[in-house]
């Protein structure tokens, strides 16, 4: 029991056993808080990562759409001319083109 005093010593042993306690739950109760915002910041980071995933998804569509808008909008000719640019100065390409005219030159 603590020292005798003008209170009565069972009041003041309650009150240290409170004080103790206090003290004792203190780092149980930090980690705890500890846990729970480390989960909300991970829980946080997930639902952010999720909302930019779909806005990547929306972005995405959108631009496969303006793709195939400007594939079918392309004028034939310049696709041609796209064609020949890439074949003109290509040896195999323009061997085979030899061949067919070649091949197109006989009768029959």
């Amino acid at each position: 029991m603590a020292d005798t005093t003008l209170v009565n010593g069972q009041i003041t042993d309650a009150v240290t056993q409170a004080n103790v306690k206090v003290l004792a739950d203190a780092p149980a109760q930090a980690l705890g808080n500890l846990y729970q915002v480390a989960g909300h910041s991970t829980g946080l980071g997930i639902q952010t990562a999720t909302a930019n995933q779909q806005n990547m998804n929306t972005i995405d569509t959108g631009v496969t759409a303006q793709s195939i808008n400007l594939l079918y909008t392309m004028p034939i000719a310049a696709g041609a001319r796209g064609t020949n640019e890439i074949f003109s100065g290509n040896a195999v390409a323009e061997t085979i083109a030899q061949l067919k005219a070649t091949l197109a030159s006989f009768p029959g």
